[in-house]
């Protein structure tokens, strides 16, 4: 291995793709093929970002089926045979490239590529001009020998490492991948250039949320993940290690399962309406059906003792923890023990939620940044809220400007707007939940799915009108219901709302809640009964109410949709590097 350090391409191209003080410098990348071209001595020219170019003495026929692979599937189709113009390509195509290629790489420092000139007297070209191919090269930087995007490129002497990849089995491969075509790949998918700058924004983000609260003394505590108190608020995925009848399910001695059953059902289904299409006589259809109905019933039959099986109660007392345990749905309640140590206090890592809907939203891993005051009341914790999200979208412009612009030209035009609308001077509008009804309610020639009426939860609909016609900005809403929120929320005089709020984003909605916790310990008790959990299990919270206690608040920002927001982003699965959803768990 050469002596010289590898130079990421960032380092090297800049915001500018290239700047001429390097030219001479002797450096050593390397990265991914991303392009290439090549200008051979005398064959075919082989450009990977179009069709091939065919050589001069080829005849018409041959030229139109090497430019136009349309024009090659025609022939094969009207022509099932052997062609020799086909043979003639795959000799062209695999014969020693002669020549020289001009070859993309990057190696996922920036957005900006990085041009290699290699001649295929240094390396076989055909060896490292595959897309996905990943490269390690030496040379002397030099001016670009044509005007084009490229200021200066490197001439490369030496191949120090080549990492093959087959063409025809890997993913990227293909141009111009749908987000739906990549997330099947998710080991792959940080290689296109727009996962890759939607990653060193998330990145850029996480460094700017521990520099923001250890500069306004906030101490980092790390919450568990695992927890053996619940929620009334959110279903939870549960931790056991007991195997039993009650956690799998039973086959019959004669071999029926539900699952069969369930397959015959489609079947059968099937069947009904293919004779029904085809005009069977009354009789045969009357049978089907008759077959159907009984598979239903028997289906029915066995779905209800699943259900009963699963009903018998484990002896959790047998179980690792030697009680029910769970994972972490929120650290709110764990952080505030720390807070009433060392006073203002954060977190930073994964909630877990069994989310059955909203997918594109919500994911079953999420990750959440929860903080914690103490002697602090609901304004103050608002106030924090709202100076670090200005925070925070201001340092992604300052930390991440060339992907920020990309992402705004080539994807979402309106990114760079919704961010600098955070960022004025002056608080949000605040609005209360009350207000926030009323506003809805009056919304002239605006028709809601989902009936406006105090007491429900505000839909995606809503939120997207106040935020994003209403104001045309970031606002929060403060105040709500009593049930809407969970029990630990304070009590208003007005017995009827909590002091909580959310902070709702133009286009991706809620993204910061925040609770200021109740310390009355006489009303706190009175909550968990009425909303029916079992106060023996939160004797350890209470205690917290019983000694010492303080007013305290603090809020949680979804760290995934915040990426969403700043990225322009609307499905959250394209902002993660590994998305859990329901049904969906790859890697």
């Amino acid at each position: 291995m050469d002596s010289l350090k590898r130079s990421p391409i960032k380092s090297i191209v800049g915001p500018n793709n290239g700047d001429l003080q390097f030219v001479g410098r002797r450096v050593l990348v390397g990265g991914w093929v991303k392009s290439f071209h090549v200008r051979p001595k005398k064959e075919v020219v082989i450009d990977s970002g179009g069709a091939d170019v065919a050589p001069r003495d080829l005849k018409c026929a041959e030229s139109l089926f090497l430019r136009f692979p349309l024009f090659r599937c025609i022939v094969k189709v009207l022509s099932p045979g052997v062609h020799p113009v086909g043979e003639k390509l795959e000799a062209v195509m695999e014969k020693k490239m002669e020549g020289t290629a001009y070859i993309r790489i990057n190696d996922g420092s920036c957005v900006n590529n990085f041009q290699i000139v290699l001649d295929s007297d240094v390396h076989p070209l055909e060896q490292v001009t595959a897309i996905g191919t990943s490269v390690l090269l030496e040379g002397i930087i030099e001016k670009a020998q044509t005007e084009g995007k490229y200021t200066i490129e490197l001439k490369a002497d030496k191949v120090l490492h080549v990492g093959l990849v087959n063409p025809v089995k890997y993913p990227l491969s293909k141009p111009r991948l749908s987000f739906e075509a990549i997330r099947v790949y998710p080991h792959f998918r940080a290689r296109t250039t727009t996962v890759a700058s939607v990653m060193r924004i998330r990145s850029a983000l996480i460094c700017s949320t521990h520099k923001f609260f250890q500069e306004n003394n906030f101490q980092q505590v790390t919450m568990p993940i695992i927890t053996t108190t619940p929620t009334k608020d959110h279903t939870a995925f549960h931790i056991t290690q007991l195997i039993s009848n009650s956690t799998h399910d039973k086959t019959p001695d004669d071999g029926v399962t539900l699952e069969g059953v369930q397959a015959a059902i489609q079947e059968k289904t099937k069947r009904i309406e293919e004779l029904k299409r085809s005009n069977s006589n009354k009789e045969a259809v009357f049978t089907a059906e008759q077959d159907l109905k009984a598979a239903n019933e028997i289906a029915q039959k066995l779905e209800k003792e699943k259900k009963m099986e699963k009903a018998v109660k484990a002896d959790f007392s047998k179980d690792y923890f030697g009680r029910e345990a769970y994972l972490s749905v929120d650290a709110g309640l764990h952080l505030e023990s720390y807070a009433c140590a060392l006073g203002a206090v954060y977190h930073f890592g994964p909630v877990f939620r069994p989310v059955e809907h909203h997918l594109n939203k919500s994911l079953a891993e999420t990750w959440v940044v929860s903080t914690e005051q103490v002697f602090a009341e609901l304004e103050c914790a608002m106030k924090c809220a709202e100076d670090c999200l200005k925070s925070l979208s201001n340092s992604i412009l300052t930390a991440c400007p060339d992907d920020v612009k990309f992402l705004s030209t080539r994807f979402d035009n309106k990114c760079m707007d919704r961010i600098q609308a955070v960022l004025p001077e002056g608080t949000f509008p605040r609005v209360s939940y009350t207000e926030a009804v009323e506003a809805l309610e009056k919304a002239s020639g605006t028709t809601f799915q989902t009936k406006v009426e105090w007491g429900i939860t505000l839909s995606d609909e809503h939120q997207r009108y106040l935020a994003d016609e209403l104001h045309n900005k970031p606002i929060i809403v403060y105040n709500y219901p009593k049930d809407l929120k969970p029990f630990y929320s304070r009590l208003n005089d007005d017995t009827k709302t909590v002091s909580a709020f959310d902070v709702i984003l133009p286009k991706v909605g809620t993204v910061v809640s925040g609770i200021q916790k109740e310390e009355r310990n006489y009303m706190i008790s009175s909550r968990i009964k009425e909303v029916g959990l079992a106060e023996e299990q939160f004797d350890w919270y209470l205690d917290l109410r019983r000694h010492g206690t303080v007013k305290h608040a603090g809020f949680q920002i979804n760290f995934d949709q915040l990426v969403m927001f700043l990225t322009g982003f609307g499905d959250i699965r394209d902002v993660v590097p590994y998305p859990r959803t329901k049904n969906d768990a790859k890697c």
